[in-house]
């Protein structure tokens, strides 16, 4: 009775996914839409939202009810299970295909304009000839200075339809008058590789932030460069990286296991499997890979650790991952809105399943993280909790573990000092990129001659710039107490911070990299400086039998491929 109860929500839910309310069809599968088979329920519905309409005492948006109701029946299900309303579904889809129509800039509003942080390189505004430091202060005649909007009403104003033009006045230091510019939009690349670039002379090392349509082929572009370098092992950086398309982290693992290799299975509702291999044309089959993680890697960077931890392929280096086992497909409501519905369970090769419980709802399970700096889990590898129902053992006899994320084989304490809480917040905050932004304002001739290179490998930030810093600080009211303790990591962000604006997000990376205790950690593993646990044990004999059996298939590749994993 328990059961039935607690899916009331979900016969509710049927009848307004439906579209009855929203004027549109959900684009399920023939066997999903056999759920949806009481009418009386439907027509229950139905007049409840007439009623409202026609008879209730206030003018009501019945629209928003529905939203509302949506909402609050996907909370009943599990905590991935989403609703993305209309006015949110262009970003989403944006964020995941790859890319955008605009005119290539990065930007912030300084002193009530536009300004300009740099031009995507290729772009547009970099063919018309914009540069970092222009204030745009009319676009198509309409006066963007001085106006309190929003960054999304800006965007809004710059971005349109594939090669419309754009008049923008600009205002250029050095000159007395306004210039007028012509940018025709074009396809902006939203980046999934962070960076890519070698750490070592055979350790490339390549940073991917989610798993996009596009983010298979920048993945496969720069790894192609790192070999042409001579890279023989990987770094792999999965870090803050809360998933995306199935398919494509598939694509990225296919890279590293041999052919007919297990991958993962999905299981849906009703049992069936469905099982994925690896295929001939991975080109980074004899390489080493060290797989970076964290507690905010999910779901598909889960799916990359799991899969070659399992193989006994990749070194997973790092925090226990988030913990996220459910696979979501994103299901249109006719209307513009979506649902994203858990459709399966994905499970390791060894056949783990990683889901966290979340049965206690959903506040707790996405407090989990506090639960972790409570438990001391992200500090010391002892603390984490594991369940000897829930080990498995991977083809040389590796143990490890399901029930909540995957747990890595070199564990790395979270670094106190360039991830403290006063820094961390300086930098979300934007203080420390509009504060590299008005430094660079002061005399970009001094950094317009060094190379990318130089800069990361030379330059220093030095104590008269942290004193700059600190007075801004003081200008907006912030305190400058952080310096007494964390001095030489606020250089180190404001050294990335500059190198992010004057030659982009890889630079800001790779400075980061250099005091980044993790990756100093794989640099000593990559030479042998220091071994794992798996590699002190297959060094001594120890294995077993792969453990994985024949399952049988169930989804198309078509369905498996729109399949979409997001935390």
């Amino acid at each position: 009775m328990k059961m039935k109860k607690k899916y009331w929500p979900l016969v509710l839910g049927a009848a307004i996914a439906l579209g009855i309310f929203i004027g549109g069809k959900l684009n399920f599968t023939d066997s999903s839409d056999r759920i949806f088979t009481s009418n009386s329920k439907k027509d229950k519905l139905n007049r409840l939202i007439d009623y409202i309409d026609y008879e209730y005492v206030d003018d009501v948006n019945t629209d928003s009810i529905v939203d509302v109701t949506v909402n609050g029946i996907l909370e009943n299900l599990d905590p991935h299970s989403v609703y993305i309303p209309k006015d949110e579904m262009q970003e989403v889809t944006e964020n995941m295909k790859g890319d955008f129509v605009g005119i290539g800039i990065s930007f912030y509003t300084h002193n009530d304009t536009i300004t300009v942080i740099r031009t995507l390189e290729g772009g547009p505004s970099e063919k018309a000839g914009l540069k970092a430091g222009d204030r745009i202060i009319t676009a198509n005649g309409d006066s963007l200075f001085g106006r309190d909007l929003e960054n999304g009403d800006l965007v809004k104003k710059l971005k349109g339809l594939i090669d419309t033009k754009v008049n923008l006045e600009i205002i250029r230091r050095g000159y007395s008058k306004p210039l007028a510019f012509t940018v025709t939009r074009g396809h902006i690349p939203i980046k999934s590789v962070d960076a890519a670039y070698m750490l070592a002379d055979s350790l490339g090392y390549i940073k991917i932030n989610r798993f996009a349509e596009s983010t298979y082929r920048e993945f496969k572009t720069e790894l192609n460069k790192l070999q042409a370098l001579g890279a023989t092992q990987l770094a792999l950086d999965l870090r803050e990286n809360p998933g995306g398309f199935l398919g494509v982290a598939e694509k990225i693992i296919d890279e590293f296991l041999e052919d007919k290799t297990l991958i993962l299975f999905t299981k849906n509702k009703s049992g069936q499997i469905e099982k994925n291999y690896a295929t001939s044309r991975g080109d980074f089959e004899n390489g080493k890979v060290y797989v970076l993680i964290d507690e905010n890697s999910a779901s598909a960077s889960e799916i990359v650790a799991g899969a070659l931890q399992d193989n006994d392929k990749g070194v997973i280096v790092g925090r226990r991952s988030y913990g996220k086992g459910l696979v979501q497909r994103e299901m249109q409501l006719g209307d513009g809105s979506a649902v994203r519905l858990t459709v399966s369970r994905y499970y390791t090769p060894t056949g783990r399943s990683i889901q966290r419980a979340y049965d206690e709802g959903n506040g707790d399970y996405f407090d989990d993280y506090y639960s972790r700096i409570e438990s001391g889990e992200l500090f010391d590898a002892s603390k984490i909790e594991v369940a000897d129902s829930l080990k498995f053992i991977t083809p040389k006899g590796k143990i490890v573990y399901g029930g909540g994320g995957i747990i890595p084989d070199v564990f790395v304490p979270v670094d106190r000092a360039m991830n403290n809480e006063t820094l961390l917040y300086l930098y979300r905050r934007g203080l420390i990129n509009n504060f590299a932004f008005e430094h660079l304002e002061r005399d970009r001739e001094a950094y317009a001659k060094q190379t990318r290179q130089d800069f990361i490998s030379f330059y220093e930030v030095d104590d008269a710039v942290i004193d700059e810093f600190q007075e801004y600080l003081e200008i907006k009211g912030r305190t400058s107490s952080v310096f007494v303790t964390y001095k030489e990591e606020i250089k180190h962000y404001i050294k990335a911070a500059i190198a992010e604006q004057l030659f982009g997000t890889g630079a800001f990376e790779e400075v980061l990299n250099q005091r980044d205790i993790m990756i100093e950690k794989i640099i000593h593993l990559s030479a042998g400086v220091i071994k794992t646990d798996a590699e002190t044990a297959d060094s001594n004999g120890q294995g077993s039998d792969a453990i994985n059996k024949d399952l049988p298939k169930a989804q198309t590749e078509q369905e498996v491929a729109n399949d979409i994993l997001s935390e």
